[in-house]
């Protein structure tokens, strides 16, 4: 089963691993970037699951919890353009002649 979730320029791949007696271990692979440029960040977590769908579900919200985004909002913003309080309207070209 591919649990990969691509959200925004991030790829989030949650992880499990059996520890034996029923209990499961979560991680969770988060990527950016592209060819040499690729980032990859591998978060290991210490709270072992009864099951591998629980560790699943651990690991894919704490991924998703790392980028800043919830499972809810993984649909793509419309970009609003927001004026900055520091912004002025005045454009000026350096160097600024006296």
């Amino acid at each position: 089963m591919d649990t990969t979730l691509r959200v925004g320029k991030y790829l989030v791949s949650p992880l499990t691993r059996a520890l034996g007696q029923g209990r499961y271990a979560a991680s969770v692979s988060i990527r950016s970037g592209r060819g040499s440029a690729t980032h990859d960040r591998v978060l290991r977590f210490t709270p072992e699951f009864g099951s591998g769908e629980a560790a699943l579900h651990y690991a894919t919200a704490q991924g998703l919890d790392w980028i800043g985004r919830t499972a809810a909002d993984q649909a793509p913003a419309c970009p609003v353009p927001v004026s900055h309080p520091l912004q002025t309207s005045k454009v000026t070209s350096w160097p600024r002649k006296n």
